[in-house]
């Protein structure tokens, strides 16, 4: 079969020829420089476009572009997180102090301290509160607090505020913290009691004094003065000697005479007393005592006057009870 026959008998392909075709020709050797395609300027074509097919120009294929796209988002993600992490205009607040804890503790102070803010920036400082009540401020790179001119023996409640560009954080958890309590004999005697005295050796009789007790230093225990008194005229005054929660003393003072009228005679009476302070309390940034019991005992000699009158000597003995009052 020569080519001219096999065009003719597809008649599909034909009509998509351009040019009759010479039947002798040798369409596989011949070559017609008209013929040839025009040059791509692209990158070249594999297959050959046919003989008698008009030239074709392929379009310039684009380049993807993906990892521009990724760098970018990659950029954009990380400015919006260094905004959220880093943003003037955002403040943070200002943390609850937390992690109080007592620190030690004397007769007359306390101490405790804090955790610093577990995260965002330390505050300008703190605020004490003790007892509702503004104590102390320290700097906000301080976070332990010590007071000092306590009562003993006493309770003491305190929170912590945080403070930053004037804002305030809520107040800490409230810790509540003890002064010690000192021994009873470091106790001070001092200020106005009421004595009960009851006779155990001699006249029954009992009945209460007034002392009035003046420590001879200005803090602490030491020793007195009594200056007592009673509605009975059962007035003194007497130096008491401190030996640790003991008190002792003498002095010789004229209770009344003996007899009376022309035959009153002069009738001394030395009296010794001796006294435990048995219980204290803090008062007023004090250890002072707050009770104390002992003795008193009078002794009287023998006295007479040229008249005849004599008084026999004698002793009186009565037991003491003190309170403050």
């Amino acid at each position: 079969m020569t080519d001219s026959e096999g065009m003719a008998e597809d008649a599909t392909v034909a009509p998509a020829l351009a040019a009759p075709q010479t039947p002798t020709q040798d369409l596989a050797n011949a070559h017609d420089p008209a013929l040839d395609p025009a040059p791509v300027t692209v990158a070249p074509v594999t297959a050959a476009p046919a003989a008698d097919q008009a030239p074709v120009t392929l379009a310039p294929r684009r380049r993807r572009r993906w990892p521009a796209f990724v760098l970018a988002a990659v950029v954009i993600l990380a400015l919006a997180a260094g905004l959220v992490v880093w943003a003037p205009w955002v403040v943070p607040p200002v943390l609850r102090p937390t992690g109080l804890a007592a620190g030690p503790s004397t007769d007359n102070s306390i101490a405790f301290h804090w955790s610093r803010p577990a995260t965002g920036p330390l505050p300008d400082k703190y605020l004490i509160l003790g007892q509702g009540m503004k104590a102390a401020t320290v700097a906000g790179t301080v976070t332990a607090y010590r007071q000092a001119g306590l009562t003993p023996a006493s309770n003491y409640q305190y929170h912590v505020v945080a403070v930053r560009g004037g804002k305030r954080s809520p107040q800490s958890a409230v810790l509540i913290l003890s002064t010690l309590t000192p021994p009873v004999s470091a106790a001070r005697l001092q200020g106005s009691w009421q004595v009960y005295v009851k006779n155990f050796v001699g006249p029954r009789a009992s009945g209460y004094i007034t002392w009035q007790v003046t420590p001879a230093c200005a803090v602490g225990p030491c020793d007195v003065m009594v200056h007592a008194s009673s509605s009975s005229h059962f007035d003194f005054t007497m130096k008491l000697t401190r030996a640790g929660a003991a008190y002792s003393g003498h002095t010789v003072t004229n209770l009344g005479p003996c007899g009376s009228g022309a035959n009153a005679i002069p009738d001394p009476v030395t009296l010794k007393v001796q006294i435990r302070v048995n219980a204290a309390i803090g008062q007023n940034l004090v250890w002072a005592a707050s009770s104390f019991a002992g003795t008193i005992v009078g002794t009287t000699q023998y006295v007479s006057n040229s008249a005849g009158g004599y008084c026999n000597a004698g002793t009186v003995k009565a037991s003491l009870n003190g309170s403050p009052g």
